[in-house]
């Protein structure tokens, strides 16, 4: 599951906990992977969804979680360790179980199993392992009903198995206590999963320990069946199922289960909450008594049959020595469910003490006793003397198997290998040593949960059954993998993405940007500052220059030259300007420019020549000269002369001129000369 776009990743909440990937998703909240900052621990958080917060009613039912969970102390209870609200959003600390749910299990067995034949999903589970499992979880729930709380949610994917084996029950998160039963409708929602819901919570809407009662015996079911007890199209048509047939016997999809198995299921799944185990510690200690029958090969037992079934265990017992027939009832006659709980509740689910529910006589009260006739008694006589004889070839039996069993046990037992993982080298050692085998190769890896220089498995796997002396393999955790991030900013972009390689990093997105001081090529920004600690294969998104960004040169000749310069400067060119006199060019108006069109940058340096206009020049007073002496002056002042005859003067001088002498005309004009 992919944890890059959630914002809460990596962010800590309320300064301590550091969230590193999510886990899951439900209705209410979500569960993240998390770092204690304080105590340097991984730790699973729940954190409500975003505005449920806002919702006072969500936000005490959340916060009833933690304080209900956080008063359970339990082995196969998932510990809570911590609450709080963080930016309006209330979270929850809690144990993190390194392993699998019970769901996950059964889908992978079922796949692993049936996968040659094409088919999915879970497959019947052998019986007593089913019970095994069972157990601890009843344990748990036992503790819970004794602190006066109901689960609610019992089903596979609340039951986690670590990868030492041990099974935890989960979210405690909809438990209440049994002194406020109040609806478990909120707004119309039926809280719970459907397919392990209780009857009376579908018509009801009440909980109380019986109603886990029958969401365990409905995992027990599928456990031992591979599939769900009701089915249908629609969560209410299940629901409808629950509340109208009878979970059916768990032999009729599964052959071979015993009778007093399926007495087991069906008791503890009874529509009716009357008819059920009246909490979890009586129904574990139905359970130790139907795996120990059927540990011992039993199968079919009508009396524990008719004993689970009709909740009344009653049989009969013979005493030798009085002959006395007693009808014992082995229920506790000051049975209390809130005071009774097994001290011994929490026990390994392996312990044989605990494995039957028919306690010793002298710890009960007898119902009935009949006394017997002196010709009964006489009858029992033969059969004394006969379980006599029994007896000694049984002993015989079992003295020969005693030696079997101690040369087998010498020469050819096997070990278990041990849980190790989280352990420290020397720890994990030495409990090898105590169990007689030895420690192998040590061999290192990157753990993302398992702290540095902590077994992070072994090789074999543990519980592999090896001979003694094994050399057992130790996989050591190195800690997270992180690789610091190498100098990006300032190079190449091609030695950036070399050096990113190097790091074992990647490249990330690549943005290129106009830069006025920076040549194009060179990498600008990067989202890792260089030292930064990354995890393997994180992407580094790079920023690039493209250098100075391209302005186009527009051709201003011709055209206002004050106009040109203001636009010119304001596109972030320079401009020099300088100005001469042109004929044809109109005053203040652009005679050429340099460079004339193109693109240029910001800063460069564009010259543009503006018209004076035409020059004027004084035309000399050249009245009364000679002709050829006028012609010449103004022809020194660069006028084009023409000459023109006229009557009445003195022979040979000028008469006078047009333009006057001592007016202005433009130089290269033509001056007319009028002489006699």
């Amino acid at each position: 599951m992919t944890s890059v776009s959630d914002p809460l990743v990596g962010h800590a909440l309320e300064g301590r906990y550091r969230i590193t990937e999510r886990i899951a998703r439900g209705g209410m909240a979500t569960v993240y992977l998390a770092t204690d900052l304080r105590l340097t621990r991984t730790v699973a958080v729940k954190v409500m969804h975003v505005g449920l917060g806002d919702d006072d009613d969500f936000a005490r039912k959340f916060d009833r979680e933690a304080r209900s969970a956080a008063k359970l102390c339990h082995p196969n209870v998932v510990s809570v360790f911590d609450q709080g609200i963080d930016n309006g959003r209330p979270f929850i600390v809690m144990e993190y179980v390194h392993g699998r749910t019970l769901r996950s299990l059964m889908r992978q067995e079922g796949n692993a199993t049936r996968g040659s034949e094409g088919l999915a999903g879970p497959r019947p589970m052998d019986p007593v392992r089913a019970l095994t499992i069972m157990e601890a979880v009843l344990c748990a729930l036992a503790a819970a009903h004794e602190s006066g709380l109901v689960h609610r949610d019992i089903k596979p994917e609340n039951v986690l198995i670590s990868d030492a084996n041990q099974v935890k029950v989960a979210d405690f998160g909809l438990a209440k206590a049994v002194s406020a039963q109040t609806s478990t409708a909120t707004a119309g929602l039926l809280i719970g999963t459907v397919s392990y819901l209780p009857p009376e919570l579908v018509t009801t809407g009440k909980a109380d320990p019986r109603s886990d009662v029958y969401s365990a015996g409905v995992v027990l079911y599928e456990l031992l069946t591979g599939q769900k007890p009701h089915t249908g199209d629609t969560p209410i048509q299940v629901a409808y199922a629950h509340v109208h047939h009878d979970v059916p016997a768990p032999s009729e999809h599964a052959p071979g289960i015993p009778d007093y198995l399926d007495a087991l299921v069906r008791h503890a799944t009874a529509r009716n909450p009357e008819e059920r185990p009246h909490d979890a510690r009586v129904f574990l200690s139905e359970l130790r008594t139907v795996r120990a029958r059927l540990r011992s090969g039993v199968t079919a037992d009508s009396e524990l049959t008719e004993v689970i079934a009709t909740g009344s265990p009653e049989v009969d017992e013979w005493n030798d020595s009085t002959g006395i027939r007693v009808r014992q009832r082995y229920m506790p006659a000051d049975y209390n469910p809130r005071t009774q709980l097994s001290p011994r509740s929490a026990s390994t689910p392996d312990d044989p003490d605990y494995s039957t529910v028919l306690a010793p006589p002298s710890t009960h009260a007898p119902v009935e006793r009949h006394p017997r006739t002196p010709v009964e008694r006489r009858r029992d006589v033969p059969r004394r003397r006969r379980r006599g004889w029994i007896a000694l070839v049984l002993v015989l039996v079992l003295t020969v198997g005693v030696g079997v069993g101690s040369w087998w046990f010498v020469s050819q037992r096997q070990v278990a290998t041990p849980a190790l993982v989280n352990l420290t080298t020397d720890d994990a050692r030495g409990q090898l040593v105590r169990l007689g085998l030895t420690a192998g190769d040590t061999t290192e890896e990157y753990s993302e949960t398992i702290p540095a220089g902590s077994v992070v498995r072994t090789d074999p796997a543990a519980g592999t059954e090896v001979k003694p002396g094994t050399a057992v393999g130790l996989v050591v955790s190195k800690g997270p993998e992180r690789y610091p991030a190498p100098k990006l900013v300032g190079t190449k972009l091609t030695d950036a993405k070399a050096a990113l390689l190097g790091a074992h990093l990647k490249v990330g997105k690549v943005t290129e940007i106009w830069d006025e001081k920076v040549a194009a090529g060179i990498v600008l920004k990067a989202s890792v500052a260089e030292g930064t600690s990354s995890r393997p294969g994180t992407p580094v998104d790079l920023t690039v220059s493209k250098g100075p960004e391209p302005i186009a040169i527009s051709d201003w000749t011709g055209k206002g030259g004050d106009d040109a310069k203001k636009a010119l400067e304001k596109l972030g060119f320079k401009v020099k300007v300088s100005e001469k006199y042109h004929d044809t060019v109109a005053q203040g108006k652009v005679i050429s420019q340099d460079p004339k069109k193109g693109n240029g940058k910001r800063g460069d340096t564009i010259t543009l020549e503006v018209s004076k206009g035409p020059e004027l020049v004084v035309v000399p007073n050249v009245k009364g000269m000679p002709l050829a002496s006028a012609t010449q002056t103004l022809k020194d002042k660069g006028f084009l002369v023409t000459r023109e005859p006229v009557a009445g003067g003195i022979f040979g001088l000028v008469h006078h001129t047009n333009p006057e002498g001592g007016t202005k005309a433009r130089k290269g004009s033509t001056v007319t000369l009028y002489y006699v």
